[in-house]
């Protein structure tokens, strides 16, 4: 963290991805002074100054100090408040969290190429995210450290080699959540329908998600080994795969990520051709 601890971080946007972003940074040691808000919210503004920060409705103020702007807003509002800041920005690094916004949109509307692509996942809001990162070639390896040192304050930061594969992260972790969210659900009803009260059905489901997430964090055996050590021959977990397997569940997950990738480009190219 010593290279952020160092910056002024001005967030343009308050909402919750900005907000826990702001909480992992203030619990690794950046002072609450150098963090800025900006949000058009009052709600947002009053919510945001409990934690010390500086709070505004002022885009062009807030960035005024800024060495590093973070833009946490909606696609949808992209050209009319990118737009104005251009003249501003100057050399500051731009990280964008905003859902498919390439690089080349936000470099077009800013003036800039010193811009950090990011795609991050819910979990972050409980300081467990898993944020990739794309960045070209004008952004040097000081300010993608700064980057991650930012992203990292809520969780895992990966790196990858091309714009392309962003949507490739959107499908397996910006998208993620929602599978496993699913799966839950799945198995909590499951569980009632054999017997046990929603309660149990959902103390005992959840925890089971949190423990075979933490063994195959931990463990030096793959998330496949994982799964064959607990399937016994002729076994209760066994009869459970078969079923899997015959309904071709690996196969229909790998073309539901296939899906939510095309559609993540989809709305790119959507986003691109909006401001033109």
């Amino acid at each position: 963290m010593s290279a952020v601890l160092d910056c002024n971080i001005t967030f343009i946007g308050g909402g919750n991805m900005a907000q826990a972003l702001i909480g992992g940074l203030i619990a690794r040691g950046l002072p609450p002074t150098r963090i800025t808000v900006s949000d058009p919210v009052e709600s947002v503004r009053q919510l945001l100054q409990e934690k010390d920060v500086q709070v505004m409705d002022d885009n062009i103020a807030a960035i005024q100090n800024a060495d590093i702007v973070v833009f946490a807003v909606k696609p949808q509002l992209l050209v009319d408040i990118l737009q104005p800041l251009g003249k501003f920005i100057q050399d500051k690094l731009a990280i964008s969290i905003v859902a498919g916004a390439e690089i080349s949109t936000i470099s077009k509307l800013l003036g800039t190429d010193k811009v950090v692509r990011v795609m991050p996942n819910t979990p972050a809001l409980v300081q467990t995210g898993a944020h990739g990162l794309y960045a070209t070639d004008a952004v040097n390896a000081k300010d993608r450290e700064k980057a991650s040192q930012v992203l990292a304050a809520t969780g895992l930061t990966l790196w990858v080699n091309t714009e392309a594969q962003i949507d490739a992260v959107t499908a397996v972790s910006g998208s993620g959540p929602a599978y496993f969210f699913y799966m839950m659900e799945s198995m909590i009803r499951a569980g009632k329908n054999l017997g046990l009260d929603e309660k149990t059905a959902t103390a005992l489901t959840l925890q089971t998600a949190l423990g075979a997430a933490q063994m195959a964090i931990t463990s030096a055996n793959s998330p496949a080994e994982l799964r064959k050590n607990v399937t016994s021959p002729n076994g209760t977990t066994q009869a459970a795969i078969e079923v899997f397997d015959r309904g071709q569940i690996s196969q229909n997950i790998q073309a539901a990520l296939a899906a939510a990738k095309t559609r993540s480009q989809e709305l790119a190219q959507d986003l691109s051709e909006s401001i033109k």
